[in-house]
């Protein structure tokens, strides 16, 4: 192997390594907060607050979004647990792209990177795309198509029948119901347990409804903590592929495309276009760039530094950035989760309120004079290493996500299921 072809592999293996550095830790954060969500979130609670859409419903997962993980992948394993919970798609959607757009942590890399113009230009089309996707998701998605996406999330949950499996073959087993995560406060001690470890008890019905066990066993914090990671094993089984491509993919576009090769994508402003028509094309190349080349949207804010400095319009910007949902690895993950119609409706409705808010925003910021031409930005390939907050959360969640991973492994293995 040449020393030029050495070079550019090592180049590509440390920047994937920085990326992975730097995504870790909101990745891990984010699937052990749904696992915990989805086993300890009462359904009665979100149907109560997000069971219809409307203004108050739309604040309340715009908040929920804001305190929850950064990342898209753990957004959207949040927004399927809340649906599996009764949420409204609009609402779950909602949650979805507030989660990944206006957090904290991506604050702050916004000003480092590019300063306090794209700050508020995220948080103002934030709250255009919540608006704009729970006007569209409640008015035009089709009812028919919800009902199916609904049922496919059923029939990938638990089944609330006699031998419910928790996604695992119980079929020997004859215990009459599972709680599988659910809210099942309300139900007497003939309940089984779905995230314990039962390989050891004995199949028998009497022994089931007889069996002298300390009620601090059933409802322990560590009986609690075991079920949560079952869930939380089996969202990694399920989307760890998905994962994984969207992170080598983005470190290869990032290593290996230079910035002249950005500025080739972009329409030049000598070209005489219409402002309107410029914009248009320039949000809609935004949103292409996003799809084939996203990791996590904190992550994904270097490549954005990259796409404004080469020539992108700011609504251009913005459109990139908020097309964080729009990835394919993204779009494979909401494949499996709620099958192959119901995924083309979503990604037709987050692409049109995508596409507006953009618009919005570079009308908006272009119309009352905002928008600076000499943003400051650094370089796209940044190390993440050294003691700073990265080096800290990843110290903490690396072992903790291992020990948690193995914790519901061991779990669901116990309950009979290979994944």
């Amino acid at each position: 192997m040449e020393s030029g072809d050495s070079n550019i592999i090592i180049h590509v293996i440390s920047v994937l390594f920085n990326m992975s550095w730097q995504i870790f830790w909101p990745l891990a954060f984010g699937l052990i907060l749904s696992s915990f969500i989805r086993h300890l979130l009462p359904v009665d609670t979100v149907v109560k607050h997000l069971g219809k859409t409307d203004a108050k419903s739309l604040t309340f997962t715009t908040i929920l979004g804001m305190v929850s993980s950064s990342c898209s992948y753990a957004a959207a394993s949040l927004s399927h647990t809340l649906l599996a919970k009764k949420a409204t798609l609009a609402n779950a959607m909602a949650f979805l792209v507030s989660s990944t757009n206006l957090i904290v942590e991506m604050f702050i890399v916004l000003v480092a990177l590019m300063g306090w113009t794209f700050l508020w230009g995220e948080v103002i089309g934030g709250l255009i795309l919540i608006a704009t996707v729970g006007f569209l998701f409640s008015r035009f998605y089709p009812r028919e198509v919800e009902q199916e996406l609904r049922q496919h999330i059923e029939s990938a949950e638990p089944a609330k029948h006699a031998h419910s499996d928790c996604g695992m073959d119980m079929s020997s087993m004859k215990h009459e119901t599972s709680d599988c995560g659910m809210d099942m406060s309300n139900m007497k001690s003939e309940t089984s347990d779905c995230g314990m470890d039962m390989s050891n008890m004995k199949h028998d019905h009497s022994m089931h409804h007889h069996m002298d066990m300390p009620a601090q066993e059933e409802t322990g914090l560590m009986s609690k903590i075991t079920k949560s990671a079952g869930f939380f094993q089996m969202d990694l089984a399920m989307i760890g592929k998905e994962i994984l491509i969207g992170v080598v993919v983005s470190s290869i576009l990032i290593a290996l495309v230079p910035q002249e090769g950005w500025k080739a994508l972009f329409i030049s402003n000598d070209v005489g276009l219409p402002t309107w028509l410029h914009s248009l094309l320039d949000v809609i190349i935004g949103i292409f760039v996003a799809v084939i080349a996203y990791v996590c949207s904190v992550g994904n804010l270097i490549l954005a530094a990259a796409l404004w400095h080469g020539g992108i319009s700011f609504g251009g910007v913005i459109g990139f950035i908020l097309a964080d949902v729009l990835t394919i690895p993204m779009i494979g993950v909401y494949n499996k989760y709620y099958g192959k119609r119901p995924t083309k409706w979503m990604v037709g409705l987050l692409f049109l309120s995508i596409l507006f808010t953009g618009l919005c925003v570079d009308a908006i910021f272009n119309g009352f004079g905002w928008v600076s031409t000499d943003q400051t930005v650094r370089t796209l390939n940044q190390s993440g290493f050294g003691m700073n907050m990265t080096t800290v959360m990843n110290l903490i969640f690396i072992p903790l996500s291992i020990w948690y991973y193995r914790l519901g492994k061991k779990a669901n293995a116990g309950m009979g299921m290979s994944m």
